[in-house]
């Protein structure tokens, strides 16, 4: 996907100019969340070969990032979605999530969930998420319920 000087690529979670990103990310993760309500990936574990790793990129930089992650056939899930605080409000956070969406699609997944938070830092993005048609559902794959995750998903057949 590119837009003027946005661009949003597949590319490996260690690139070494990705690091402030991660930093970023795990911070706010970390800010209003209970240790054991934080579901995130360690950087690494996103290499794995069932996950797709983009970055959104304004003039060069990484200013956002989200991954996908094949948890069945044709079930995907979002992982480490994150826009730098700088970038918000120009709308990567949509391109990103419309990356994700269309990653999956192509993918032949009939499905995409999520798990966030039930925490203020995260009321923005359960908006972004509601706005593009996820919907509330019961914990997914190996989650259990837990009162600080929100979980939502997305039928991707025949929804654009």
């Amino acid at each position: 996907m590119d837009d003027g000087a946005l661009v949003i690529g597949r590319e490996s979670p260690l690139g070494e100019d990705l690091a402030l990103l991660f930093q970023r990310h795990t911070a706010d993760m970390h800010a209003d969340t209970p240790p054991e309500s934080i579901h995130m990936l360690p950087r690494a574990a996103l290499e794995g070969p069932e996950i797709a790793f983009f970055v959104l990129r304004e003039a060069g930089l990484p200013v956002g990032m989200g991954a996908v992650k094949r948890i069945a056939p044709d079930h995907g899930e979002i992982k480490s979605m994150h826009v730098l605080a700088e970038a918000r409000g120009r709308g990567h956070s949509r391109r990103m999530l419309q990356a994700l969406i269309d990653h999956a699609r192509s993918e032949g997944m009939a499905r995409l969930s999520l798990e966030t938070g039930v925490q203020p830092t995260f009321i923005a993005a359960r908006g972004l998420y509601t706005r593009a048609g996820f919907v509330e559902c019961l914990p997914f794959g190996d989650y259990q319920p837990d009162s600080n995750s929100v979980f939502m998903t997305i039928d991707l057949r025949g929804s654009d």
